[in-house]
């Protein structure tokens, strides 16, 4: 997390993984970019207004066109 909530934001957690990756690490294979723990979920804060919010900035992040998938976005207290 970058910075704290003000102005009626919230801090929601937000998990995802890299599909492409899962995909590989099954294969016993590697992917040539990404690190084959973003075959697991990895958890990012993020502050936001509200949970769609959330989603399109870490979509900005980790783009869907590059295999990553949001597997769910719990809003959490500071």
């Amino acid at each position: 997390m970058l910075q704290l909530p003000t102005n009626g934001q919230h801090i929601f957690e937000v998990s995802i993984y890299n599909k492409d990756v899962r995909t590989l690490v099954k294969e016993n294979q590697s992917h040539a970019i990404f690190d084959d723990q973003w075959a697991d979920n990895h958890f990012q804060d993020v502050v936001a207004q509200d949970e769609d919010q959330a989603r399109r900035l870490i979509a900005e992040r980790y783009p869907s066109d590059d295999g990553f998938v949001i597997n769910g976005v719990v809003q959490t207290e500071i």
